[in-house]
């Protein structure tokens, strides 16, 4: 833990040399960390794989832009208002979709996300003012902010954390301090007796329930500490942008947390941090490229070959870089179905493995 704790606040510091050494990107590396391990309690440790984890993302948002606009700009009542909403939520969508299980359970969540996501362009519009989405303005209420005497001045207020900034390092150390506490809290459940009996009905919950064991508080207990970090996340984003549209709870956003997971390693702590991080850099790095960087890049061939080099491609950056990402997936789940976690292992096996002893060579006389 302290390991992890020194690795997160040092990031400025270790992933600046390749490239990564912006706030804006760390504050995404730490936001979807919370996001994927949150997830990660529901379907790394009991198998249930939802495709409706945006909406809680979405719900973290719009009630964080609300708390600022009626109570305070200070986030931590943002926060815990965002979580508790998401958490509600998530027991709702929980309670009658943890009837099924396997692909109907994950149709049901999909369903609701979308149900959610189409409700906030349309028949919510009064509550996230549709496509143009919901923003802090200068005369919100603000009760608590009035209440202590803390004014408006020209400029739109933003959020705070006792004088702290939620932009630039200053914001990024303030999502890390949230993902610290985050993976702290999955590790006290992973290794507890209620992670155990998670992990034993991702294994047989059928067996378990042949025994007399009730699974089903269980599985809804994980999934709404789920929506809750999922809820977390959310606020984070209205955080670091007082912004909040109902883009957040599209089912993209939903397949892009299972991707983390998944290629991080589902059912393993670091895991979904590292696959938030690999899905985030490469977003952020490959998506970067355009037909000029392109032909800078390949300026050192002749004309034909360079344009040929720079049609290519095109078909794996900029706005095809999603490409390259199912790619650098599909090679992982082949060749390392337990996610990186799995390839660390596997160095970590090979490293620590003893030299195999050489054969005795038998010497032979001349007889």
């Amino acid at each position: 833990m302290v390991v992890f704790t020194a690795a997160v606040l040092t990031m400025p510091i270790w992933l600046t040399p390749i490239g990564a050494g912006y706030p804006d990107l760390l504050q995404k590396f730490a936001i979807f960390g919370i996001f994927a391990i949150g997830f990660n309690i529901l379907f790394g440790l009991t198998g249930y794989l939802s495709f409706g984890h945006a909406v809680f993302l979405g719900v973290g948002s719009y009630t964080t832009v609300w708390a600022f606009k009626l109570l305070s700009m200070n986030i931590l009542p943002a926060v815990v208002l965002s979580m508790l909403l998401a958490g509600v939520f998530a027991l709702a969508i929980g309670y009658v979709s943890l009837r099924r299980t396997g692909i109907y359970f994950s149709i049901l969540t999909l369903a609701f996300a979308q149900m959610a996501y189409n409700l906030a362009y349309s028949v919510l519009t009064p509550i996230t003012n549709g496509e143009t989405g919901l923003r802090v303005l200068r005369d919100d209420p603000r009760v608590l902010d009035h209440m202590f005497g803390i004014e408006v001045g020209e400029s739109l207020p933003t959020p705070e954390l006792f004088g702290l900034r939620t932009i630039g390092y200053e914001g990024f150390y303030i999502c890390a301090v949230f993902l610290i506490i985050a993976f702290f809290v999955a590790m006290k459940i992973t290794r507890s007796p209620f992670g155990l009996a998670l992990r034993a009905i991702k294994s047989n919950q059928i067996r378990m329930n042949y025994t007399g064991f009730n699974t089903r508080p269980y599985t809804l207990a994980a999934f709404v500490i789920s929506g809750m970090y999922a809820g977390l996340a959310g606020a984070l984003m209205a955080v670091t942008d007082p912004l909040a549209g109902a883009e957040r709870m599209q089912w993209t956003a939903s397949g892009e947390v299972v991707l983390m997971t998944i290629l991080g390693g589902a059912g393993t702590l670091i895991g979904p941090i590292l696959g938030a991080g690999i899905i985030k850099y490469a977003e952020n790095i490959f998506s970067a490229f355009n037909e000029q960087s392109l032909h800078h890049t390949f300026s050192f061939l002749p004309e034909p070959l360079q344009n040929a080099a720079v049609s290519i491609s095109t078909m794996f950056v900029g706005e095809g870089w999603h490409l390259t990402l199912g790619i650098i997936f599909m090679l992982i789940v082949i060749f390392l179905p337990g996610g990186v976690m799995e390839g660390f292992r596997r160095i970590s096996r090979w490293a620590r493995k003893p030299p195999a002893p050489r054969r005795a060579q038998k010497v032979q006389t001349a007889g």
